[in-house]
């Protein structure tokens, strides 16, 4: 059975989860690296990842030779959060005919961020006859693609609201950072307006793709300021070298987003990240038949990244050539059969093509 090839761009602390667990992913094969931290260039992946394996792929900093010779079928894609600074990454896989699958978060639906970057890489993807797609836990599942496929057992939906409410000191130290958690709350007003801190990124992504997956046009969208959770009572990071938040000092951020249809809120998605929150994720749907649903401790996010990022593999590859969303595609799912049947499929259209 032949094995997808995939190359990965980005081996940081998301890029490198996911390429730990396509080392042991059956039906998958490592076939290059692309990374422009000078830490990493040069080394062997196997090195990069620490794992106990010589795997004889370098990490380069140029893409371009890495495609030449790599005969990917695959850029799995993990750098950063914002379309405009990704694009020539991605369009660099898609002029070598490489499908790409993205974290970056604006990716997962890009016409909110402009439509002419979108319709670019729509261009350049269909060209080459390659697809490109953004996605992740969130955005990409938990707070739009979830609740959207929640909404086929309605007959009608009036409004969705979607809370998600994480624990922080589960979580990785840097997104511990990233939500200010240890600081001041004068010292993260400073760093919000030095947007050394950005916060959730990809609210506006979730309720869009949402909206047009349901066919709602939308008459405005609103992201709510960031607002600060102060600690009540000392909280430690349960992970090894975590923040320790002290009563008074900023515990995380929250954070919510709406969505106006025909002047009433149909999509409201409230985003909490702090120490010592109550994990879970809160699912109503306003509709005939209502839908009330919570999962609780909720998805965890590096985990649950990596592994929408590869079910989505086999589906991108099979997809038709351009840039598409989650809402285009099939449910995620990469079993071995999965991964061996579409590059058999994929093979047969190109033998009956030449």
């Amino acid at each position: 059975m032949d094995k997808v090839r995939i190359v990965l761009c980005g081996v940081g602390a998301v890029g490198r989860r996911i390429a730990k667990f396509l080392v042991d992913k059956e039906g998958v094969e490592i076939v290059g690296a692309i990374d422009i931290a000078k830490d990493k260039v040069g080394k062997d992946l196997g090195e990069v990842l620490a794992i106990k394996k010589h795997m004889r792929i370098v990490v380069s900093d140029d893409a371009d030779a890495v495609f030449s010779r790599a005969q990917a079928d695959v850029m799995v894609h993990a750098t950063t959060s914002f379309l405009r600074q990704v694009y020539p990454q991605i369009a660099k896989a898609l002029k070598h005919g490489v499908n790409v699958v993205s974290t970056c978060e604006e990716l997962s639906y890009p016409y909110f961020v402009g439509t002419d970057i979108a319709r670019k890489l729509d261009e350049l993807a269909k060209k080459h006859g390659a697809t490109v797609l953004g996605t992740g836990v969130n955005p990409g599942f938990v707070m739009d693609t979830l609740p959207t496929t929640l909404t086929g057992a309605c007959q009608k939906v009036n409004a969705i609201k979607v809370t998600r409410s994480l624990d922080a000191a589960n979580r990785r130290v840097p997104f511990q950072k990233k939500i200010g958690a240890g600081v001041t709350p004068q010292e993260l007003k400073q760093k919000l307006e030095k947007r050394e801190i950005t916060a959730h990124v990809g609210l506006e992504q979730s309720m869009n793709l949402i909206a047009s997956a349901l066919g709602w046009e939308l008459d405005e969208v609103k992201v709510a300021p960031v607002e600060p959770v102060i600690a009540r009572k000392r909280v430690a990071s349960k992970v090894k070298g975590g923040v320790t938040v002290a009563p008074g000092q900023v515990a995380g951020l929250k954070q919510s987003g709406l969505a106006i249809r025909q002047g009433k809120r149909v999509i409201t998605l409230d985003m909490h990240a702090y120490m010592g929150a109550e994990e879970y994720e809160l699912y109503t749907i306003e509709g005939v038949p209502p839908i009330n649903m919570k999962n609780t401790p909720c998805m965890h996010g590096d985990l649950s990244t990596v592994a929408v990022i590869v079910n989505s593999i086999p589906k991108v590859i099979n997809a038709p050539p351009g840039l598409v969303t989650m809402k285009d595609l099939p449910i995620p799912s990469a079993t071995p059969e999965h991964m061996g049947k579409y590059i058999k499929k994929q093979s047969n259209a190109q033998s009956q093509s030449s």
